[in-house]
């Protein structure tokens, strides 16, 4: 299976996001699935300025965007075992920022139509097309409006992920002929309009062929009016084909045992480094120096969604607990303002850093005890995850990725991985922060189990990796690539039981079946898939330079196709089971002994 990744942004090329996060390490976990996968990006300034040297000139064509013939380059660049294309054209992304220009609709319709026509030039013909957001909404519609006349793009399945509904991409009506270069028709229709504007994000969600969010509660969210920004009934129209897919962290990048950027390492086993850690964050932020005090930390885009308004009215009553505070971000001039202020009002027990500093970032991450983010709204949310494998304790509202990762404490049993409350309301929020910092006051080795539970949790790009396989599987009728047959264990994070790592018990071993008994069990091919395509390839094959894929490339087979099948021998055990049956008497021949012993 063939992968072609869209995104308008990808660590560690270009980042202003988290969608940059997941365009960064799920190309390379679907790839250690097994599946031939490629990333396509614009040429920022700023890509060509780090990462120059490294780009590798492919070709260029000309790309026709409604009457403009434009340029378009080629460049290609090998990492961590997947390809990254990147589209060039100076006039629209030479530029210092990635978005906020007046015409960013010109551009990113630019990258889509570049996307498609660029295909032929790419080492391979991909089987599906990933797109992400409205940057590359328009993909799934150039690919119904070319297919139409070219029958090499109907081969092509394609998938939207929406990582945040309130960005669609909207447009006056003008724009459809003169900038994107598209039929009246798709207006007339109502496939491209919505509420009297050209939405792309719609139309993207009406063509595609699989529909996925960032987590499987904000697909959920999505068919309602507070979550879906006016697209609830697209949404709920689309259902048969939405799934939820909960993104995940590099969990290398993101270890405690291991990070460069904290001051004193450590495990779930040896917490004594966090405390050092917390030592270092107090000096930093010029908090006491008080290693009993627990310290309660934000660190977020300080904007409204984020639910800041609730810490605003009832910041006093936290600060009456025995509790310091650190908040870190930078975002609308209200909540700057605000925190600025906060801090003169408590010196020594709140600090904020009004900007976003990567090592600070982690510094509080490792020194903090509690982690607040009570979002009004969250797609899915990589904040929460960072910090409970930091060993930082959450405490969230129940919305989108949130609910989904954090599970909440339950004393009675001891079990959860933080603390959650549901309703968008201060007060409900101020009851969990007090539950949180009474446990780490008055029941240490409980809130000690509440950490090591946090840090075991699985938030890994593998179970997304394997979500996402499934999907490409459902839409292409191709079966699942043999090296990613087996599947991790479904769930995703111990906090439900009550164990710590340290008290679970390892499984009983499984008895092993003869290997020439697996062997012989062939490849069972999924409802609709070609037969050819039974012995899909488990090993991507080599990408070749200059491979002119006008045409759909034949499938090769996998790796061991072809192979001679060792001869299966039955096990002794069926041998001499076969043996006992034989001598062993039944109920009949019971019977006609018990009959000659009456007759004598």
């Amino acid at each position: 299976m063939k992968i072609l990744y869209a995104a308008s942004e990808a660590v560690p090329f270009c980042k202003t996001g988290g969608l940059a996060d997941v365009s960064g390490s799920l190309p390379t976990a679907i790839a250690a699935e097994g599946v031939q996968i490629a990333v396509v990006l614009p040429l920022y300034r700023r890509v060509r300025e780090q990462f120059g040297p490294e780009l590798e000139y492919l070709c260029y064509d000309y790309v026709n965007l409604a009457w403009r013939r434009c340029y378009c380059g080629l460049f290609r660049l090998l990492r961590d075992g997947v390809t990254y294309y990147f589209l060039d054209n100076e006039q629209y992304f030479n530029r210092r920022n990635l978005y906020g220009y007046m015409d960013d609709g010109e551009r990113f319709g630019f990258f889509s139509r570049a996307v498609v026509r660029m295909l032929p030039h790419m080492a391979f013909w991909p089987d599906v097309i990933h797109c992400n957001d409205w940057q590359t909404a328009l993909i799934p519609v150039y690919m119904k409006d070319d297919g139409v006349r070219e029958e090499r793009y109907r081969s092509i399945r394609t998938v939207m992920t929406i990582h945040n509904i309130e960005y669609q991409g909207r447009f006056g009506t003008e724009v459809m002929g003169d900038l994107f270069g598209l039929d009246r028709g798709w207006v007339d229709d109502g496939t491209i309009m919505m509420d009297g504007d050209v939405n792309l994000l719609k139309a993207a969600i009406l063509c595609a062929d699989a529909i996925t969010a960032v987590s499987p509660s904000y697909a959920e969210e999505l068919k309602y009016a507070f979550f879906a920004h006016g697209m609830e009934s697209v949404m709920r129209r689309c259902a048969y084909k939405l799934s939820g897919v909960l993104n995940g962290i590099d969990m290398k990048r993101y270890d405690p045992e291991t990070d460069a950027l904290i001051a004193a390492n450590y495990t779930a086993g040896d917490l004594s480094g966090k405390a050092k850690d917390k030592t270092e964050l107090q000096r930093t932020m010029g908090l006491r120096e008080e290693p009993d005090t627990p310290i309660l930390a934000v660190v977020s885009r300080l904007v409204s969604h984020k639910g800041l308004d609730l810490i605003k009215e009832v910041f006093h009553d936290i600060m009456e607990l025995p509790v310091q505070m650190v908040v870190l971000g930078q975002g609308e001039q209200q909540y700057e303002d605000f925190f600025a202020w906060a801090q003169t009002q408590y010196p020594g027990r709140m600090a904020a850093q009004l900007d976003y500093n990567e090592a600070l970032s982690m510094a509080i991450y490792a020194g903090a005890d509690l982690f607040l983010m009570p979002s009004r709204s969250e797609p899915c949310g990589l904040s929460q995850m960072i910090a409970m494998r930091y060993g930082t304790v959450p405490i969230v509202r129940e919305t989108g990725g949130l609910k989904d990762t954090v599970h909440p404490y339950e004393s009675w049993r001891d079990t959860g991985n933080g603390f959650t409350f549901a309703a968008y309301n201060s007060g409900d929020m101020l009851f969990v922060i007090r539950q949180a910092v009474g446990l780490y006051w008055d029941y240490g080795d409980q809130f000690r189990r509440l950490q090591q539970r946090c840090m075991a949790g699985d938030f890994s790009w593998r179970r997304s990796a394997g979500d996402y396989l499934r999907i490409y599987c459902n839409i292409t009728g191709q079966p699942r690539p043999a090296a990613s047959r087996e599947e991790p264990e479904k769930d995703a994070t111990p906090a439900a039981s009550g164990e710590t790592p340290s008290e679970k018990k390892a499984p009983a071993a499984k008895p092993k079946e003869p290997t020439e008994k697996l062997a012989e069990k062939p490849v069972q091919p999924r409802l609709g898939a070609k037969p050819d395509q039974a012995k899909l390839a488990a090993k991507p094959d080599q990408l070749r330079l200059g491979e002119n894929s006008a045409q759909p490339a034949a499938e090769e087979p996998c790796e061991g196709a072809g192979e001679k099948k060792t001869a299966v021998k039955k096990p002794e055990v069926e041998k001499s089971a076969q043996k006992k049956a034989t001598q062993k008497k039944g109920p009949a021949d019971k019977k006609e002994k018990s009959a000659d012993k009456a007759k004598e």
